[in-house]
């Protein structure tokens, strides 16, 4: 945001300059007044149980404004003071006007019910190798993350690879307006936060909002074996585009999977076939890889820098993170879960080859609401099904825990835990080096503080 004046920032915003401070802006926004720097601005959100207003001050030692909603004593001189009536919607304006004044930028938008955010990091990488290229950080999806996505886009910014996440209907729409994307990839329409919306039909028509937002001379990406891709299809005014088929324009053939990543002969009509070396395993990323190759390939990209961009590509921690330590390998999954993800973990770990055991510590998978307790027993059966030589599963002794272990103890030996140290002693007693071992869960299960404390244990 290196063209961003005060000025500018008090039109995008609707807000009233209250005092003009003497620092000029040059550091971008936040909303984390821990992660103020020298010249940015502060955007203080307020919400149901905290106030960032009262935080504004402390920003103003090192910020050039602060954008606040009521009267903040406090606020050092040389700190500009923009006053508004709702601090978020203020973000959301000034990203709005931002993007408005990006008007060249190639934007990919991407959403799915799981996936989508290892689609945005190979897709950023495919990118990457053409265009200037900006992409979200972690997984910042929502109404906040998505702003604050925007604005690090600067104008010698050429492309951008925006994620939007959602759990409830109509939280789609407003992102789709603020990205503005030519190129919408849905990576995948399951049962994530079926207990706030519904029904998988209904999760599949809000996830489809992005394929409406979409122009016509845009392309909507998605794999071509979803449950819903006939409907994706009719959904959008943009060219549909199913991947991985045996039609498909845009496929993959010949896969090789092995426990660091896959190998395989990438197929895109029009360019030809090329050898992917992708350094994460499970076919499901495989899919994922080709969702990311067809945006590169409507973007420009050359075989050859699609295939660069996927063989080096890095996920977003917590994504099927693999490391090796005290003999054993450990998967790092825990960043979030839901049905579809947690089987295709469960089978990516089943598949490995070169390793004596595998065991799974797998944590409750929140937001499914009524469907809950048989979604758990449903994966419960499936470890079981898929050769595991122990389950162990971390929580308090729900329904939902409870049916998971249940399930999975009538086919390999299940343990209930309560507490992530209880988890790395469960371990310690049952696996040993050469063994694998899968952490998987939402994250309020905390399933990467299991993998922490089994790290931990052997240091004592």
């Amino acid at each position: 945001m290196t063209t961003l004046d005060l000025q500018y920032l008090v039109e995008a915003t609707g807000g009233r300059l209250v005092a003009e401070g003497l620092r000029t802006l040059c550091a971008g926004v936040t909303t984390d007044s821990r992660a103020v720097r020298a010249g940015c601005v502060f955007f203080a959100l307020t919400g149901e149980k905290f106030d960032g207003n009262t935080f504004a001050a402390a920003a103003s030692q090192e910020a050039a404004a602060v954008v606040v909603s009521r009267e903040v004593s406090g606020i050092h001189p040389a700190c500009s003071i923009i006053r508004v009536p709702d601090t978020l919607a203020a973000l959301q304006q000034l990203a709005l006007r931002w993007r408005r004044d990006l008007p060249g930028l190639r934007v990919v938008g991407i959403t799915g019910s799981s996936g989508k955010t290892s689609v945005k990091d190979m897709t950023r990488a495919v990118l990457a190798t053409r265009y200037a290229t900006v992409a979200t950080r972690g997984n910042l999806n929502n109404h906040i993350g998505v702003p604050l996505s925007i604005l690090t886009a600067e104008p010698g910014t050429q492309a951008a690879v925006w994620e939007m996440g959602m759990n409830h209907a109509g939280e789609l729409a407003p992102l789709c307006a603020l990205t503005q994307p030519h190129i919408g990839i849905i990576s995948h329409i399951g049962s994530a936060h079926i207990g706030l919306l519904g029904s998988r039909d209904a999760i599949a028509h809000e996830k489809c909002t992005l394929a409406r937002a979409l122009p016509q001379d845009g392309w909507m990406i998605y794999p071509a074996a979803d449950d819903y891709a006939d409907y994706i299809s009719t959904q959008t005014a943009a060219q549909p585009l199913p991947v991985g088929g045996p039609e498909s324009a845009v496929r993959a053939r010949e896969v090789q999977l092995t426990p660091q990543g896959s190998r395989y002969e990438l197929i895109i009509e029009g360019l030809g076939s090329a050898p992917v070396q992708l350094p994460v395993p499970g076919m499901h990323m495989v899919t994922n890889s080709l969702l990311a190759a067809a945006a590169g390939w409507k973007l420009g990209c050359s075989l050859e820098q699609i295939t660069a961009g996927l063989a080096g590509m890095a996920l977003t921690p917590g994504r099927l993170a693999c490391r090796e330590a005290h003999g054993f390998t450990l998967i790092d999954d825990t960043y979030n879960a839901n049905p579809e993800s947690m089987r295709a973990a469960l089978r990516t770990i089943a598949e490995m080859r070169g390793h004596k055991r595998h065991f799974a510590v797998l944590g409750k998978m929140g937001e499914l609401g009524e469907a809950g307790v048989a979604a758990h027993a449903e994966i419960g059966w499936f470890a079981a099904s898929q050769g595991y030589a122990a389950v162990v599963v971390m929580g308090d002794e729900c329904p939902e825990t409870l049916a998971l272990c249940q399930a999975a103890a009538e086919g390999v030996p299940a343990l209930l835990v309560s507490t992530p140290d209880e988890a790395a002693a469960a371990l310690r007693r049952l696996a040993a080096p050469g063994d694998a071992i899968l952490f998987k869960g939402s994250r309020s299960a905390g399933v990467e503080h299991a993998l922490s404390a089994f790290l931990h244990s052997f240091e004592s």
